[in-house]
């Protein structure tokens, strides 16, 4: 014998027929919508970006980079698709964690570490230092005090607000690390040396101070207060 329904069952039987019906056309209306703006976005295109946060002076590698697909009509000018063209080229500017990488962001062919991050009109200079580790990172801005001795012993300002590019050191890999990686280096003994970025007449100034007196390296903090740390 076959049983019947009874009215309430029904009743759930077909709301649950209009809700499917309902969520078809939905689904189908949204599927339409997606199909209408291909032509507006453009082909899919492959775009490399950062695979994790990278500073400007990075010596990037092919596994800093992955291959991500974009919209066409979203591809930044000037993107980056070949993976095997970024080794060994150098960063100008910072990249953060899955941003496009864009030939504005990679420093000439030639161009080495440094040379990559020094703009028209301006000159790396390196000073030594014996501030701690990891006293100072790229991006800090010192200022040089010259302390002369002899006669009239004084000391002045040679150059104030000058930017760390980074920060090298005697031992060859450490340096290579410092410049290729998000870390500075920076070693507590001997040797170490800041990379600043300055002016021509400040590079003069600066090569003159060294040669006739103690040169101190004074570090810049937000709020104008400044630690100072005495040249070897």
């Amino acid at each position: 014998m076959r049983r019947r329904w009874s009215r309430s069952s029904r009743l759930f039987a077909a709301l649950a027929l209009l809700l499917g019906a309902a969520a078809f056309l939905v689904v189908r209306g949204y599927e339409a919508r997606v199909a209408a703006l291909g032509p507006a976005l453009g082909r899919p295109a492959p775009v490399l970006v950062a695979t994790t946060e990278l500073p400007a002076g990075t010596v990037l590698s092919a596994d800093m980079v992955r291959e991500e697909v974009y919209p066409s009509r979203f591809v930044p000018p000037g993107a980056v698709r070949d993976a095997n063209g970024v080794d060994g080229r150098t960063l100008v500017a910072p990249l953060a964690e899955g941003e496009p990488l864009t030939r504005t962001r990679l420093a000439s062919r030639r161009a080495g570490p440094v040379a990559a991050l020094v703009p028209r009109g301006f000159r790396a200079l390196s000073v030594s230092n014996s501030l701690p580790s990891g006293s100072l990172r790229p991006g800090d801005r010192v200022d040089l005090l010259a302390t002369f001795a002899g006669g009239h012993p004084h000391t002045e300002t040679v150059a104030t607000g000058v930017q760390v590019l980074t920060a090298l050191s005697s031992q060859p890999q450490a340096a290579q690390a410092g410049l290729g990686g998000a870390a500075p280096v920076a070693d507590t003994g001997s040797g170490q040396a800041l990379v600043l970025l300055v002016t021509p007449d400040q590079a003069e100034q600066v090569a003159y101070a060294r040669a006739f007196a103690d040169l101190t390296v004074s570090v810049e903090g937000p709020g104008e207060e400044a630690v100072t740390g005495a040249s070897p």
